[in-house]
């Protein structure tokens, strides 16, 4: 996506795992985004404005820790044609930290983690905290 979804919380309150993976090396962001957003017991903020772009037969969804790794390690060779379209992929420290779509493993009632696309640096987060995301679209043609 060419922005980032503004600030908003990865889950209303604490206490519930999402079903969500807690894999560092899975890319499982489609799924793990539909898991927050059709969650009976919490609500997710962050999935349900992700799910808010959907338009045109494509659709959107948070990326995992290992799909963030992928975006960052070619940060270098997408950012020039995400520039051009008027939305760069931020390099400055403070302003690089993203959701992921995945759970911190023996603490998801509470946290998921945190990605810099600055340093590729990871954080545990309490869930009911308010970052960006940085969605990635599927096309469907």
């Amino acid at each position: 996506y060419l922005w980032h979804i503004e600030p908003v919380a990865f889950s209303d309150s604490l206490g519930c795992a999402q079903g969500t993976s807690a894999d560092l090396m899975a890319h499982d962001g489609n799924l793990n985004t539909y898991k927050m957003y059709e969650g009976k017991e919490v609500g997710s903020p962050l999935a349900n404005s992700v799910f808010a772009i959907w338009a045109y037969g494509q659709s959107a969804y948070i990326p995992s820790v290992a799909q963030m790794r992928l975006l960052y390690a070619a940060k270098d060779i997408v950012n020039p044609y995400i520039k051009k379209c008027g939305g760069p992929i931020p390099d400055n420290p403070d302003e690089c930290w993203y959701w992921t779509s995945t759970e911190v493993q023996n603490q998801d009632l509470v946290k998921a983690w945190l990605y810099s696309l600055s340093s590729g640096a990871l954080q545990e987060t309490p869930k009911n905290a308010s970052h960006k995301a940085r969605a990635i679209i599927s096309l469907n043609q």
